[in-house]
């Protein structure tokens, strides 16, 4: 009889241990998705309601599990498997932290990076790429947990990886130049950029190995990132798309300065005011810079509100330019040269 008792009362406080736990994770599961989602729908941003979403179901398995567990330990006639209890429950353990860490990472990866939706697949892939490398870690934490030696692994993995990294040397220093434009963003998607060597255009992505430029005839040019991080790299979006546009002219040395610099600005205020993309508000101004060889040289500086609208001001203010000169009687000359010929003694 009192080994029958024994045993029923070992039953019902490992059945009462399943109990508490159930009960413990439906009051925590109850509380973390009513009242502390609540909290978090309150704040200004979504990052902790991402968080406690990632934390709440793991959490609500780890006491349901931690329960079992104690339950199960809690009964002598299997405290021959105990010690496999113990690690099994490690497994798990090592797993659901593993599994809620690279989840983390991932979510803090997209939302460090900040991109449009539908430039989410280079930041998606790092967050692959750090998930595996945290699911890499746990296996190995388990595999030393259950007492396998991993040093012979390590060194195996030591030496593949450096093989790996010498025969796609390229291809990395592509992959860790777009981890740098994207962490450092001298670049972002939909940006109007120049780089050296004359290409320019909109950066419709970045990949993971490359990014992908729209130039305005409407193709697109494929630059390796490591190419673009060694580059000069002029970005006419930033630090705000509005920019100066400054376009050199010239007249001739017998033009009225002063009418010359009224007719000008004249012809300035009224490209600034009709031509779409140009800031209507702008004050445009003329500064003469240099005697040139057949000219005064000055520039005048325009404003327009996006870098892709700069040519099309620039094309009208010549064209209304040249006719109000023609208008004016002012003088664009051309190169000359003076020759001197020496009568002969």
């Amino acid at each position: 009889m009192p080994e029958k008792f024994s045993f029923l009362r070992e039953i019902i406080t490992s059945f009462l241990i399943l109990a508490g736990s159930f009960i413990l994770s439906k009051v925590l599961h109850i509380f973390l998705t009513r009242y502390l989602k609540r909290i978090a729908q309150k704040t200004k941003t979504d990052v902790d309601d991402v968080l406690l979403q990632i934390f709440t179901k793991p959490l609500y398995i780890f006491i349901l599990l931690l329960g079992l567990y104690f339950g199960l330990v809690s009964l002598s006639f299997l405290k021959g498997i105990s010690q496999i209890l113990t690690e099994i429950f490690k497994v798990i353990f090592i797993l659901l932290s593993a599994y809620v860490l690279a989840k983390i990472v991932s979510f803090l990866t997209i939302r460090w990076l900040k991109v449009e939706k539908k430039f989410e697949k280079t930041p998606r892939i790092i967050g692959v790429f750090l998930s595996f490398i945290i699911y890499l870690i746990a296996f190995l934490i388990i595999l030393d947990t259950l007492g396998i030696k991993i040093t012979p692994l390590l060194t195996t993995l030591g030496i593949g990886g450096l093989a790996i990294g010498l025969a796609l040397q390229s291809t990395l220093s592509d992959f860790f130049a777009g981890l740098h434009l994207i962490s450092d963003r001298p670049v972002r998607t939909g940006d109007f950029i120049e780089l050296e060597g004359g290409i320019s255009g909109f950066v419709e992505d970045i990949g993971w190995r490359s990014t992908r430029i729209r130039t305005l005839p409407n193709t697109i040019i494929v630059v390796p990132n490591s190419k673009i991080a060694q580059s000069i790299i002029t970005n006419l979006s930033a630090p705000e798309e509005e920019m100066s546009v400054v376009i050199q002219c010239g007249v001739s040395y017998t033009s009225d300065l002063e009418k010359v610099e009224k007719v000008t600005i004249d012809v300035a205020k009224e490209i600034q005011k009709k031509v779409e993309g140009a800031v209507k508000d702008f004050e445009p101004f003329v500064r003469y810079h240099t005697f040139g060889d057949s000219n005064i040289n000055f520039s005048i500086i325009l404003r327009v509100k996006k870098p892709i609208y700069k040519w099309i001001v620039v094309h009208e203010f010549i064209k209304v330019l040249k006719k109000r000169y023609d208008e004016e009687g002012i003088e664009i000359s051309w190169p000359v040269r003076k020759v001197y010929l020496e009568k002969g003694k």
